[in-house]
């Protein structure tokens, strides 16, 4: 068996060598430390960290770029860090505002931001400037589809009424008593058959479900080998036990659950979002749930988040909420922050973006 080798070694010109033993070639990656790379939170994983620094001079904020601390003692940081910068890594729900890119100036050519979606990433102004922009989409699949089983058992299997009962001590014992619905034999719909679509259907396989169906602008080439069928919008909404919301927010996808989708659901349906809070009518969703017109929701992402704790979608029985947590596991951040880094080593290098948005 014929035994391969890697070697690495750092030559004076500050460049890393790789030799790759198999295929006889070399590999020079440039490090450039007099580009600057801004990370805009102080929580962005050491996986990604080490990466940017082993090419790049590295900043990063000493703040947390999530809830206040985010839009007050770390957005005046970034205003600070931000001039001169090459590529910025953007960890963070908050957007990017106009005033953060006009600090940095010409030189910044790269944003990565650290998530699937990119609505917050000012993309018409980005283009604008001819500012390239990745994102990571793929990595943080299976943790979300995860999430989104367990929104469908969390509001399903009624979890709100029944964390109630536990917290209050006063359980409802008895044979009918806060039944719930299953998974198993159901109907279920995915809007946005793509990376979280899919993982979800694939991950689904073994609670017998009876039918899967997607909708969206084309059929999908996977969905043949997941067994799901393409079905119109409509036919969805008529069919499904299971809604499951698995698309980026756009233009076209903002509110796109208003009175009139609700309206075509089954009475016994459950709606489910991993994608983005805007996808939905929160007040049209309440009135639904209220007046029983759907059986339940489950959401992983709400507008705004946090939800204020006195929100009246949170003194319904059957809505089963969770803090946007779908790609919150150790390995998905993780990954998440290694192929930001990595899009910014390449876009930095003259190579093209791993996942782009706008390149």
């Amino acid at each position: 068996m014929a035994v391969h080798y890697t070697y690495i070694c750092q030559p004076s010109n500050n460049n890393n060598i790789t030799f790759n033993h198999k295929t006889g070639s070399a590999e020079i990656a440039t490090m450039r430390k007099d580009l600057k790379v801004l990370v805009s939170s102080n929580d962005y994983p050491e996986a990604g960290l080490k990466i940017l620094r082993e090419h790049f001079t590295v900043l990063q904020s000493r703040y947390n770029h999530f809830g206040e601390e985010g839009i007050t003692q770390n957005k005046e940081e970034l205003l600070q860090l931000a001039p001169a910068i090459s590529a910025l890594v953007w960890v963070s729900h908050h957007p990017i505002t106009q005033e953060l890119l006009d600090k940095a100036g010409p030189s910044l050519k790269v944003v990565a931001t650290a998530s699937a979606g990119y609505n917050h990433c000012n993309v018409d102004e980005l283009k604008a400037r001819g500012i390239k922009l990745s994102n990571t989409p793929d990595v943080l699949s299976p943790a979300v589809a995860e999430v989104a089983i367990a929104l469908m058992l969390g509001a399903g299997r009624r979890f709100t009424e029944n964390l109630e009962q536990v917290h209050s001590g006063q359980w409802e014992i008895g044979f009918q008593k806060v039944l719930g619905q299953e998974i198993r034999g159901s109907t279920v719909g995915v809007f946005g058959l793509g990376g979280i679509g899919q993982a979800i259907v694939k991950r689904l396989a073994g609670f017998e479900v009876e039918k899967f169906i997607y909708t969206g602008h084309r059929e999908k080439p996977q969905a043949k080998a997941l067994g799901a069928h393409f079905v119109s919008k409509d036919e969805l909404l008529a069919q499904s036990d299971f809604v499951i919301l698995a698309v980026p927010l756009t233009n076209e996808t903002k509110l796109m659950v208003n009175k009139e989708l609700l309206g075509k659901m089954k009475k016994s349906a459950i709606l489910i979002n991993v994608g983005r809070g805007d996808l939905v009518d929160q007040d049209a969703l309440y009135d639904a749930l209220k007046n029983k017109d759907i059986y339940a929701a489950g959401l992983d992402v709400t507008t705004p988040e946090p939800l204020p704790k006195d929100h009246k979608l949170l003194a319904l029985p059957n809505l089963f909420v969770l803090p946007h947590i779908g790609s919150a596991t150790v390995r998905t951040r993780n990954d998440m922050a290694t192929l930001a880094a990595r899009n910014l080593v390449n876009a930095l290098s003259g190579k093209p973006l791993l996942t782009p948005v706008l390149s």
